[in-house]
């Protein structure tokens, strides 16, 4: 899995974070803001919206599904808005057995 934070070149407190490759027990990051750079904390605690990208996500189980949904609801104790886009329909269906659908979309 590989994490990739980037500004929004027209919005100064808006944020894309990118999600690559598989999101599974095996490569999930138990800690999200221990793998991000002093700056980008810095950047993220001013961030007012953030949208997390699942476009480039190949494959996740259930506990990519925990691991995403704790990462949104960690995120929005410092970021008003929490966006999660372009979930693969695999995962979906994961959520939606799981009772959780919502709250990817929330």
């Amino acid at each position: 899995m590989k994490l990739s934070l980037n500004k929004d070149a027209d919005e100064s407190n808006t944020f894309k974070l990118s999600i690559s490759g598989e999101l599974d027990r095996e490569s999930l990051i138990h800690d999200y803001w221990t793998t991000v750079s002093a700056l980008d904390k810095k950047a993220l605690q001013s961030a007012i919206q953030l949208t997390i990208d699942l476009q480039e996500t190949k494959r996740a189980d259930t506990a990519g599904l925990a691991w995403l949904l704790n990462l949104k609801r960690d995120l929005l104790k410092h970021i008003k808005t929490v966006t999660i886009i372009n979930v693969p329909q695999k995962l979906l269906n994961l959520a939606d057995l799981s009772g959780a659908q919502s709250l990817l979309k929330e």
